[in-house]
């Protein structure tokens, strides 16, 4: 029994040929002779040999591996999504490696270094609130390695790209609340670069001005997009005279920890104050009241942005054309945290 891992050197030498003759017989080259292929087939078998998957990575271009990274695995948004992309890549027979960067734009730069030295087929990114990645994502496009962008973009670069209709729900979500008779309103804004965030709180003015309550600029509070964001946010609500009704936040984690922190300082919700989220992670059904949020259609993301992928792997030109930018809908949970009692029918 070898040692080692087996090699067409090996299976040359056990039956004295060559190991360009074995290297045809186990291509199935026409030009063997069937009795030396049988030959080779037998002791390829008894050494358990298996091609060298580098070695067919380099011959083929592939390495039938993509790279998938995300910000965070805080809630449970990325995982959904990234059990989508495996639906449709895993039968095809890709490999998935999955990289968190942490909300840190260094460590997602070295994520996408990462997968650049294991030649992945192509990449699959949701970037950091912060990222600076630009740069090396335009190199990697330069090297053709395939790009998709889901949920948050680099609006610098240029690639096929699934996002939620953010601008939609977020309007719908604002006018939720108006519909349910709250007057002072106000949005925990998330951070400026990411569109997302741009286009949710685009939705909150807007549903305002559509059904002719004004916008207050101390009402959109600069915070961000974990618990703990909402947590300082909340401390700068605490201070307002009067105090917003009701608050819509960019994200449930920002919503929870405003929440949480309100309720320890005496505040209840929604009596004194209602909540709405964004993104429905699982916390909204655990945090008391359970928070009205938006939910996204998180594992069809991840199966559409799987399938730009595998459609830019397959059919990757030397001329590209318009990027495909597909643009996914959701539902509006009403829950406790958002409904007056005297108008808990409404819906």
């Amino acid at each position: 029994m070898l040692k080692h891992r087996a090699t067409i050197k090996d299976i040359a030498r056990e039956l004295n040929i060559s190991p360009s003759t074995v290297s045809r017989a186990l291509a199935d080259r026409w030009d063997v002779n069937p009795e030396t292929r049988r030959a080779v087939l037998e002791v390829a078998e008894r050494l358990h040999y298996h091609p060298n998957p580098i070695s067919l990575s380099l011959k083929q271009r592939q390495t039938m591996s993509i790279g998938v990274i995300v910000p965070e695995f805080f809630n449970s948004f990325f995982a959904e999504v990234i059990t989508g992309i495996q639906e449709v890549m895993e039968p095809q027979g890709y490999h998935i490696l999955i990289s968190q960067s942490n909300e840190i734009a260094a460590t997602e730069l070295k994520n996408l270094l990462a997968m650049d030295a294991k030649m992945v087929d192509g990449i699959i990114i949701s970037v950091t609130q912060d990222s600076e990645s630009a740069d090396f994502l335009t190199q990697l496009q330069e090297k053709r390695v395939p790009l998709v962008f889901f949920n948050r973009l680099c609006p610098e670069v240029e690639a096929p790209h699934v996002i939620f209709d953010d601008y939609k729900w977020a309007f719908n979500a604002v006018e939720h609340l108006i519909r349910q008779g709250y007057k002072r309103i106000a949005h925990l804004a998330g951070p400026k670069r990411l569109l997302l965030s741009q286009e949710r709180e685009r939705g909150y003015r807007n549903a305002l001005q559509a059904h002719g309550v004004s916008a207050i600029e101390e009402l959109v509070i600069p915070g961000g997009i974990s618990i703990e964001s909402g947590q300082k946010a909340a401390a700068e609500l605490l201070k307002m005279h009067p105090r917003p009704d009701a608050v819509f936040a960019v994200n449930d984690p920002a919503a929870i920890g405003m929440m949480k922190t309100l309720q320890k300082a005496g505040i209840r919700i929604p009596d004194e104050i209602a909540f709405v989220g964004f993104s429905e992670s699982q916390s909204a059904l655990i945090i008391e009241p359970n928070l009205t949020s938006v939910a996204q259609p998180t594992f069809e993301m991840g199966r559409v942005a799987a399938k730009l992928l595998l459609e830019q792997i397959r059919n990757y030109s030397e001329t590209i054309g318009p990027h495909q930018s597909i643009s996914l809908q959701g539902k509006l949970n009403i829950r406790e945290s958002s409904q007056r009692k005297d108008q808990m029918h409404i819906q």
